[in-house]
């Protein structure tokens, strides 16, 4: 499953669209994502940003050796592109030295 987060964007076809981040954690809960592609801004900031979804998977897989899908960053807010990166970055290198 290909997920996408997003409050505005066209969903890309082929991909699971969800609203929240909370929405978007059920489905890395269940094991079935392969990508996750994340905006940061969605409209509501007290239902929670992409980075949220950064932070979950990257507790997920320091603390409970979860295994991340494949993840991407589409949000147009540079400051908050770069933090989520810089998140992603640090899943990988979590990643690698589990393996």
């Amino acid at each position: 499953m290909k997920v996408f987060l997003d409050d505005e964007r066209v969903t890309p076809d082929g991909w699971t669209r969800v609203h929240w981040p909370h929405e978007a954690i059920r489905l890395l809960e269940l094991g079935t994502v392969e990508e996750i592609s994340l905006d940061h801004d969605l409209g509501d900031d007290d239902c929670g940003t992409g980075y949220d979804v950064i932070l979950w998977i990257e507790e997920a897989v320091a603390l409970r050796g979860f295994r991340p899908p494949k993840i991407s960053v589409h949000s147009a807010n540079s400051s908050a592109r770069a933090k989520m990166e810089a998140g992603v970055l640090a899943i990988q290198r979590l990643e690698l030295k589990q393996n």
